[in-house]
């Protein structure tokens, strides 16, 4: 990619992150692994892309979410929270509320169905982002924002409600491999002639090796050269979430695919992928801090962590059929039948047409308790791919 100019505030981000991940390198003895690297990028105290402070969602941001695109994402969503949260009771938990746009719809659905919790909590780890999310908040729903609370760590074993997170996922740092003709690769992150590079050695992240022989004994052997990424984080993740969540549903909105279409021979290079300025690009050295890094999400990993962590999957479909499962059909149908809308009903298709977002973006659900079926998932149930 080549880098589009930056202006002086840009410039120097992206001075500050190289220079702390470059730290990180030296003080590891030269190299570090794919997955801290992008731990840094995005997420190191004041460097990372995360909580520094740039403006990432939104048309003026590096990318766009579903809930900026519609708010009929988000009021579909509050009718599946407001199911749930007539089974169970309790609160509602969004994990990385964004620009906190997502926030104000549910709870201003919620509040239209008389489903309101007490407490809405945010996990985020950015004050930036936490004071921006308050802002849209205190725009959008005034009356409501006493209801929200920002929380830093799980901290409240025996919760009950509803756990959601929409573009989550795919934020999580991967570790990257490569079949060799020799063996498993791992990537590492060096600097080289000042320049961030990778570097493919032996592997050494714990856990690597085992995680990939799993994968190969279900799909069988990966062809020499084929690179992908795989999320050694995600069931520690599952884990704390699952310690957590007494009794309710945990509902993750994301891009990816099952174990077999995401490791399939065709897609050799992995799927990881960086956005800035609303342009995509594959190199994850060249804008750290600066761009977001993501990778797709493995939905059968998901799956298999939150089952061993001991919630039971509930549910696995396209977001398309999700929305049309939770009732937009009839807000689109209200969009339609009003000619000076049809702006807002042309973003609204964007969330379920099978060329945007309906077929790339999946939702899954995992449940603690009983709980009865979901309607989000009545349309379609795809949890055999996992």
């Amino acid at each position: 990619m080549a880098i589009p100019e930056l202006n002086s505030a840009e410039q120097a981000q992206l001075e500050q992150t190289r220079a702390c991940i470059g730290e990180a390198i030296t003080g590891a003895g030269g190299r570090i692994p794919f997955d801290r690297y992008m731990e840094l990028a995005l997420y190191a105290p004041g460097a990372g892309y995360y909580v520094n402070g740039a403006r990432k969602f939104g048309a003026a941001g590096d990318f766009v979410t579903a809930p900026e695109i519609s708010p009929l994402f988000s009021r579909a969503l509050a009718a599946q929270i407001a199911e749930v949260l007539a089974m169970t009771g309790g609160e509602v938990l969004e994990f990385g509320a964004g620009s906190g746009v997502m926030a104000a719809e549910i709870l201003a659905a919620l509040a239209a169905r008389d489903a309101l919790p007490e407490r809405y909590l945010i996990m985020e780890l950015s004050a930036e982002l936490r004071a921006r999310q308050a802002e849209t908040l205190r725009d959008r729903v005034p009356g409501l924002v006493e209801r929200v609370h920002w929380l830093e760590r799980l901290t409240e074993p025996g919760w009950c409600g509803v756990v959601v997170a929409n573009e989550l996922l795919d934020a999580l740092p991967v570790s990257r491999f490569c079949r060799t003709a020799d063996g498993w690769a791992e990537q590492f992150v060096t600097i080289e002639d000042g320049a961030l590079r990778p570097l493919w050695d032996a592997p050494e992240t714990p856990g690597l090796v085992d995680a990939l022989a799993r994968i190969e004994a279900r799909l069988g052997p990966f062809p020499e050269g084929y690179a992908s990424e795989i999320c050694l984080r995600l069931p520690a993740w599952m884990r704390a979430v699952a310690g957590f969540l007494a009794q309710g549903a945990l509902l993750l909105i994301d891009y990816g695919y099952s174990e077999r279409e995401y490791y399939h021979p065709a897609r050799r290079e992995g799927t990881l992928i960086c956005h800035f300025r609303q342009r995509a690009f594959d190199d994850p050295f060249a804008l750290p801090g600066l761009a977001d890094i993501t990778a797709s999400v493995d939905f059968s990993a998901v799956a298999e962590a939150g089952v061993e962590a001991g919630m039971e999957l509930v549910g696995y479909t396209t977001q398309a059929q999700f929305l049309l499962g939770c009732g937009i059909e009839h807000e689109l149908a209200a969009l339609a039948a009003d000619p000076a809308r049809i702006g807002e009903l042309q973003g609204a298709k964007q969330l379920i047409l099978p060329t945007a977002m309906g077929e790339r973006f999946r939702v899954i659900g995992l449940a603690a308790g009983e709980l009865t079926p979901l309607s989000g998932f009545a349309m379609g149930d795809l949890r055999a791919m996992l």
